[in-house]
C-alpha cells in the first residue's frame, strides 16, 4: 500500500528540478500524486476501510495546497506539471 523505495526515487528523478532536488512543489506533488494513485486502488478492493480513506483525502488536500502555492509562484511550471500527471482539466 505504501509507495516503495524504487518508485519513489524514480518519481523524484522525473520530476527533479536539480541533482539533489527531492523538497520542490513538483517533486512533492508528483510523489503525493503516486501515493493517491496506488491508495485509490486499494479503496476499490477495501471498500471499508475507514482510517485509509480518512489518509487519501488528507493527502489530496495536501496536493491541492501545493498546487495552489505552485500556480501562485510559477503558472507555467503549474501547468506543464498538471499536463504531466494528468490530473486536472
Amino acid at each position: 500500500m505504501t509507495l516503495t523505495k524504487e518508485k519513489k526515487t524514480e518519481v523524484i528523478k522525473q520530476y527533479s528540478v536539480h541533482t539533489m532536488d527531492t523538497g520542490s512543489d513538483e517533486v512533492q506533488v508528483a510523489v503525493l500524486t503516486e501515493k493517491i494513485n496506488e491508495l485509490t486502488e486499494h479503496l476499490k478492493v477495501h471498500k471499508k476501510d475507514f482510517s485509509s480513506r480518512r489518509g487519501l483525502l488528507m493527502m489530496v488536500g495536501k496536493r491541492a495546497s501545493l498546487l495552489k502555492h505552485l500556480e501562485k509562484s510559477s503558472k507555467q511550471k503549474y501547468l506543464t506539471l498538471i499536463k504531466k500527471l494528468g490530473i486536472r482539466k
